[in-house]
């Protein structure tokens, strides 16, 4: 069996900001033309009319004061509230091939695309059904091997991780990347007051490669786990099968869902109940553990599971959140925070990458500075 070594990460950001104030401002004047447009069946009490968000409101649900996007204007727009991205023809290249190849030649660094045995796309939505936005990005940077696409929700990059980091250890592949172009802004209702301001776009890369003759800075990966759990407390019920159904009407729930307090309430217990766990067959102690990064969905869930992981509330930089600039980036959240917060650990340093979403589905990494 052979080592396995992240030895590049790469984080593509899109150049649109809306902040808090900007997104409460586009919300609230949607909310006053839907209560005009329903006045009489608000009166007669058929309907509920819509109430304004603010963006106290946002950072004490939340901990997001802003987020990256691919387009602004059309979400801020009163009369649309989605993006609105270019169509594109067949020979170009896909917005999420497009972004990911970004992410990737960052990560990829001197090393030559050419040597890359694997490239998996992961991520919560695929821009298409076929042909996998993995082997466009695969064509794109000129690498090697095979590709394809896996879907884990909010936990694809470390799902992508373990997929990759296996078949590096068993000698399938010597070079691995792993990306995630989380394209949000496209399956967010940001037209529902209780999650207009969860999701953010973003794309980010994680170089795999056998941990052998390496010389440069990397991190041995010392673990890997997944779980899942069926859950449809977090759902996006939009498909292939919609048509066959007969609704194409602008249903709700062709967006993404979720009840919020009871992925609270089941989704904590299990993630901090995996960590637990994962950490004790690896023979790791709480005081062990350098940095812990997690999956940037809420601030709340974070603060919990970094106090109920190390039996303390987190001191600062043990637990890095980036969801304040970023806000939730689904399977990319736990990468930029590693991206961004693990070029100071020393050698010998452990660590462990934690994502957790829609499925409900866990998985993470331990890694230690070489």
């Amino acid at each position: 069996m052979h080592g396995v070594a992240i030895t590049g990460t790469g984080v593509f950001t899109p150049e649109n900001v809306i902040t808090n104030d900007e997104l409460v401002a586009a919300f609230n004047a949607f909310a006053d033309l839907w209560n005009a447009e329903n006045a009489d069946a608000i009166a007669a009490g058929e309907v509920e009319a819509k109430t304004h968000s603010s963006s106290d409101f946002i950072v004490a649900a939340s901990g997001i004061e802003r987020r990256y996007v691919l387009d602004k204007e059309g979400i801020l727009d009163p009369t649309r509230m989605y993006p609105r991205l270019a169509p594109r023809s067949d020979d170009d290249p896909s917005v999420m091939a497009e972004i990911a190849v970004d992410a990737a030649r960052k990560a990829l660094g001197n090393v030559d695309p050419a040597s890359v045995d694997l490239v998996i796309c992961a991520a919560s939505n695929m821009e298409r059904a076929y042909p996998a936005v993995a082997v466009e990005v695969q064509q794109l940077l000129g690498a090697g091997g095979f590709a394809f696409d896996m879907n884990v929700a909010c936990s694809s990059a470390t799902f992508g991780i373990q997929t990759a980091a296996d078949m590096i250890r068993t000698g399938n592949v010597k070079t691995a990347l792993v990306v995630n172009p989380e394209i949000c802004s496209a399956h967010l209702e940001w037209r529902d007051r209780d999650c207009h301001f969860i999701f953010g776009d973003v794309a980010t890369a994680t170089l795999l490669q056998r941990d052998e003759g390496l010389t440069g800075p990397h991190f041995k990966v010392k673990s890997t786990r997944c779980a899942t759990q069926f859950s449809n407390n977090i759902r996006n019920n939009n498909g292939y099968l919609r048509r066959a159904h007969d609704q194409m009407e602008d249903r709700r729930d062709m967006q993404f869902m979720q009840n919020g307090r009871k992925v609270f309430k089941e989704v904590l217990p299990l993630v901090s109940r995996h960590i637990a766990g994962h950490m004790a067959d690896e023979g790791i102690a709480a005081d062990d553990l350098k940095r812990l990064w997690l999956h940037q969905a809420n601030k709340t869930m974070n603060d919990y599971i970094g106090k109920k992981v190390l039996g303390r509330d987190p001191e600062p930089g043990e637990q890095p959140n980036i969801l304040q600039d970023y806000a939730n980036t689904s399977s990319a959240g736990s990468i930029i925070a590693f991206s961004k917060h693990s070029a100071d650990m020393a050698p010998g340093d452990v660590g462990l990458i934690c994502s957790f979403g829609a499925g409900y589905s866990v998985g993470s990494v331990i890694v230690e500075r070489a």
